[in-house]
């Protein structure tokens, strides 16, 4: 039986990504593991490998089409005389908690072709994409089907633009920033609180981490990042966000932290950080962060993240509210110290989470190891 090879998601905030090298064609013996693509967004080049080992049986992208997250890009079957389905195959969504794509449900389809929608344009943390989901997407944009038939629902009115102009379209970067303040506007109850700190204890911490292992960098935003991971380990309540009117605590603590590389903002994000010490952990941030500056992540560390750090203190910033990453439920912000005072916050999901719970969480977090109560 034909397996498809799909388009992988390189960001959580873009759906669509350009192909850039194609190395296989129809007919072609590829190996397993054997890269035969590479996809680009404006904020990685990402290679595209294949599962296991077959023939080519058709390509379904041309080089420099830009191809929606969850397509599929090729056919790959045990021999060459496999028949690939004619039926067409809906873009599936990537999984944000584990990294897999998501199948929709018959009735799932049944919806996409009635609203006139992809299936990557639509979140799901369940096994599928259900038709559920498909409905709750559709209702919040008061969409109406391709017979006609509007939605039983008020149609809104847009706004004008105040003086003359025109529309330009989204990059592939400004689509995905525009995705993410959208589902915390659809989905989450956002709230966010701060308080200032000392931050000489931390201070002392991290560069007397860095003299005892011999560290080239400080430490100290990864350290706090780690420490953040430990107590959503320890407290899944942090590592949660609300799906389907239920709690839906992920079975992994994935870490997500912000990084500028040039002019592109993106979200790196490290898998099972929970169960690492402090040593490993920071040396894998550094390794993370070094190449998210080069734009060389591999797929699965730009997505997937269950809860994230912010930090503009490279900045002289002295606040800022992040927008909460989809379907978490909390983002600490860290900001610069001036004259002698630093601000923490948090942006997080009121329906998750109290002010009283973020409060704890950061009190615990900037107070220096030796001194944590």
């Amino acid at each position: 039986m034909p397996t498809p090879l799909y388009t992988p998601r390189v960001n959580n905030n873009d759906d669509y990504v350009k192909l850039i090298n194609l190395a296989a064609s129809e007919g072609d013996y590829v190996k397993a593991g054997q890269v035969v693509a590479s996809v680009e967004t404006d904020k990685a080049i990402v290679d595209v490998e294949v599962e296991q080992d077959g023939y080519v049986l058709k390509v379904l992208a041309e080089l420099d089409d830009v191809i929606a997250v969850g397509s599929v890009l090729l056919w790959v079957g045990a021999t060459m005389d496999e028949t690939v389905p004619d039926l067409k195959v809906e873009p599936t969504v990537a999984s944000q908690h584990n990294g897999d794509f998501k199948q929709p449900t018959a009735r799932a389809r049944i919806l996409l072709r009635k609203y006139g929608v992809e299936a990557s344009q639509i979140p799901t943390m369940g096994e599928r994409l259900t038709a559920e989901d498909v409905m709750a997407w559709a209702s919040k944009r008061e969409l109406a089907d391709h017979s006609g038939e509007n939605l039983k629902v008020e149609k809104k009115v847009e706004r004008r633009p105040i003086a003359e102009g025109k529309p330009v379209e989204f990059t592939s970067e400004e689509h995905g920033m525009q995705n993410a303040v959208a589902w915390q506007r659809d989905h989450a109850a956002t709230g966010y609180i701060e308080f200032a700190y000392d931050p000489k204890p931390l201070d002392d911490w991290a560069l007397a981490f860095q003299n005892e292992n011999k560290l080239l960098f400080n430490p100290l935003l990864s350290l706090m990042l780690w420490r953040l991971a430990q107590m959503a380990e320890e407290n899944p309540k942090l590592n949660s966000t609300i799906y389907q009117d239920k709690f839906y605590q992920y079975d992994r603590v994935n870490t997500g932290f912000t990084v500028q590389a040039g002019e592109t903002l993106y979200v790196a994000v490290l898998r099972d950080a929970g169960k690492l010490d402090a040593l490993e952990f920071v040396n894998r941030m550094t390794d993370l962060q070094r190449r998210a500056m080069v734009k060389k992540l591999k797929p699965t560390e730009l997505e997937g993240a269950t809860i994230s750090f912010s930090s503009m203190a490279r900045w002289n910033v002295t606040r800022h509210v992040p927008i909460l990453s989809p379907a978490t439920s909390l983002m600490v912000a860290h900001a610069a110290t001036i004259n002698d005072q630093a601000v923490i916050g948090a942006t997080y999901d009121h329906r998750v989470l109290s002010g009283f719970d973020v409060a704890m969480v950061l009190r615990q977090l900037v107070l220096a190891p030796e001194t944590k109560q």
